[in-house]
């Protein structure tokens, strides 16, 4: 059954307003929209970056739950250590009243690409091997933007930042086939441009045990040089074009592709953003990455189908 957007704003907003979010800013959005399908019972717990920065400026506060702060390279290594002593403690028969009447505990752990790619890809890694029954969320704005807009293993090649004068020379990590690698139960792309999908997925991630990983892309107008009121149509761009694929990997080995390019020139999405200007008239290299990302997944979801073969895919 689909979630009803109608029916979801009506649940209470554990991320309120007043934060200090930048104006076409899609990482506050995105906690929003979680927490709303996430409700209440939720601990979080947020990796140094901009949205910890912007939600938690002390001694102000815009989180309605229980909120950790962590630091940089460890908040899934904190997260993972809350839930642990939640099974502890429930098992002791310690739990406060109140935690034990609820139904369930959601853990939540966020970070930036800096956080997640790259400094804390260490913790990050260790609560999957061990399995914690958590979730974590990367908001994947492709630069340190909190630090200075440096470039971090995410950043798209072509890419300019503040140590990629002339454009990054490499290619963007593949995260998912890393969370691939360690067999996780549930990882999944998001957008929130295409909101259906988004919510389902939420939902999905919310009922699985065991540790699952959501990516989305979360355009940032100070770092990608881009207008405000144009972040949610990037994302589509970058979608259409093929640049960031929708899909899902159940248990490290099975692919559902859940959406497709239909053709849309990837000069669409580069030619709004000025952290491009070295690559505007020449997307060739970006173009190859797309091609060689499609010829993998499309391998992947053909020999390793979540559904059956022959099962059509919804186009956009």
């Amino acid at each position: 059954m689909a979630i009803s957007l109608k029916e979801l704003v009506k649940n209470e907003d554990l991320l309120t307003g007043g934060h200090r979010a930048c104006a076409g800013c899609t990482g506050s959005n995105i906690l929003r929209q979680i927490m709303l399908v996430a409700g209440e019972n939720t601990v979080m717990g947020g990796a140094t970056g901009c949205m910890e920065v912007v939600t938690t400026i002390y001694p102000y506060t815009a989180w309605k739950t229980s909120f950790i702060h962590s630091a940089f390279e460890n908040v899934a290594a904190t997260i993972s250590g809350a839930e642990t002593a939640y099974r502890a403690l429930k098992k002791s028969g310690e739990l406060t009243a109140a935690a034990a009447k609820a139904e369930r505990m959601n853990f939540i752990a966020f970070g930036g690409d800096g956080g997640t790619y790259d400094i804390g890809f260490q913790s990050l890694s260790g609560a999957m091997e061990r399995g914690h029954n958590m979730l974590y969320v990367c908001y994947d704005n492709e630069a340190y933007m909190n630090t200075g807009i440096q470039r971090s293993s995410a950043t798209p090649v072509g890419s300019v930042t503040s140590t990629t004068a002339s454009g990054k020379k490499e290619l963007k990590k593949n995260i998912m086939a890393v969370m691939a690698a360690h067999r996780v139960p549930y990882a999944a792309t998001l957008s929130i441009g295409h909101r259906k999908d988004f919510l389902r997925k939420v939902r999905h991630a919310r009922s699985v045990k065991g540790f699952r990983f959501l990516l989305m892309l979360s355009p940032c107008p100070t770092g990608w040089k881009s207008e405000p009121d144009q972040s949610t149509e990037l994302i589509e761009l970058a979608v259409r074009s093929g640049l960031f694929p929708l899909y899902e990997v159940f248990d490290g080995v099975r692919y559902r592709i859940n959406f497709r390019p239909d053709s849309t020139d990837v000069s669409e999405y580069t030619d709004q953003q000025r952290r491009f200007r070295k690559v505007w008239g020449d997307t060739s290299k970006l173009q190859e990455f797309i091609d060689a990302q499609w010829q993998y997944l499309d391998g992947m979801a053909t020999v390793f189908p979540a559904k059956p073969p022959g099962t059509k895919v919804k186009r956009i």
